[in-house]
């Protein structure tokens, strides 16, 4: 048996005790305890920072293992035990929760996002923890059952506490889904704030055969939005895209054809990079309604600042690690949807996220390829032996 077949089998067999926990948004489903007493069995001290109403309990963990001196730097772990829903099973090739391997892929829900991230750094671990035993770093993991949810009782959750307790943290790797073709091609170095708002354009309702006597609100807005939509929010930078503004909602009318409606509701979302404050953005966006003269209301939902972490130790140590193990040289990106690193990076300066292929994540049949798997597991592992060595040089 070789290095990477032992990687490997090791890492699906945990894999597969996690995907056969339907572990769905917020129910954890026994995943966190089966993760503690593998983390314990290698000294980890292991708490258990539960929030959230009674109903819809969320399990959170925060493990640590200390490193040889007081000073040794944080590697922080981070990841989801959570999975959204299956859809619908008859598409199944086989049971979400019952893992299968076929044709060099397991199959199941959660295989690549993300519990494949979660058993490759638990082993990748373990297998470091063996041959170093009482290593230059400490190293953490910080687990949630609320991702894939309303994300508002999980890692955001832990890291105030974490805040309000001084803990200090260097690095953090996110297992997100990464790749686009092999595990490595891809490392998320940032991501992109996320600033949505609800619109609503007040008019006055009326009989559409006669207009004169109503508003109509639909007709108010349409000029605001064109300018909306073709406004040049910043030009990006080096690390990030333009920011963008998209409209994902409208809606308008009482259900009838000759009723001129009173309202119109727009919901619309702001994707920024780090050359717009969102603040900024809102003041914009109000003074283009404001100059079309509507009388409306707005509310703004700030779900996530932009973060980054530019080419530094942790990049390096993972780039390293990923061309010795696989040939390839990742691409550094920032595209993409949100994820808990957004929380993370309000207390540690460098947060980077990196996972297999997410070409079927969230979809029937998510499966991840065992290729995949073994090869995460060696960059995690390598990762941490660079970390061991590595001199910071900041982010």
């Amino acid at each position: 048996m070789t290095a990477n077949t032992a990687h490997s089998r090791a890492a699906q067999d945990l894999l597969q005790a996690l995907i056969a926990k339907a572990s769905i948004t917020p129910d954890d489903a026994g995943c966190t305890l089966l993760l503690q007493e593998r983390l314990q069995a290698l000294g980890f001290a292991c708490e258990i920072l539960a929030a959230g109403p009674q109903d819809a309990r969320v399990t959170n963990l925060w493990a640590t293992r200390n490193g040889a001196s007081a000073n040794a730097p944080t590697l922080v772990f981070a990841g989801h035990t959570d999975v959204v829903p299956t859809g619908p099973l008859a598409e199944w090739q086989s049971p979400p929760f019952a893992p299968t391997v076929r044709d060099g892929r397991l199959y199941g829900r959660g295989a690549s996002d993300m519990k494949g991230s979660i058993a490759a750094f638990i082993v990748a671990l373990e297998q470091f923890l063996a041959k170093h035993p009482s290593p230059e770093l400490r190293v953490a993991l910080l687990l949630t059952s609320d991702e894939e949810g309303p994300a508002t009782h999980g890692t955001v959750h832990v890291v105030e506490t974490l805040r309000v307790r001084g803990e200090r943290l260097d690095y953090c790797i996110v297992g997100e889904p990464t790749a686009v073709a092999r595990t490595g091609d891809m490392i998320k170095n940032g991501r992109r704030g996320s600033l949505g708002a609800r619109l609503t354009v007040r008019g006055i309702q009326g009989h559409i055969a006669y207009p004169h006597l109503a508003r109509n609100p639909i007709h108010q807005a349409l000029p605001a939005l064109a300018e909306l939509a073709a406004t040049e929010w910043d030009r990006g930078n080096a690390y990030f895209p333009p920011t963008s503004w998209q409209i994902s909602n409208i809606h308008a009318g009482a259900g009838a054809t000759n009723v001129i409606p009173g309202e119109l509701v727009v919901d619309f979302n702001f994707r920024f990079s780090t050359e717009s404050p969102h603040a900024s953005l809102r003041e914009r966006a109000e003074a283009v309604l404001d100059r079309h003269g509507l009388d409306y209301r707005i509310d703004w939902n700030l779900s996530g600042e932009p973060f980054l972490t530019p080419p530094g130790t942790l990049v390096q140590a993972v780039q390293q690690a990923i061309a010795a193990e696989t040939g390839l040289s990742p691409e550094l990106s920032t595209t993409g949807g949100t994820s808990d690193g957004r929380f993370i990076a309000r207390i540690c300066p460098q947060v980077i996220e990196l996972g297999p292929p997410n070409d079927s994540i969230h979809k029937v049949n998510e499966s991840i390829a065992l290729t995949d798997l073994d090869a995460l597991t060696a960059i995690y592992l390598r990762t941490l032996e660079n970390l061991c060595v590595a001199k910071d040089t900041g982010a």
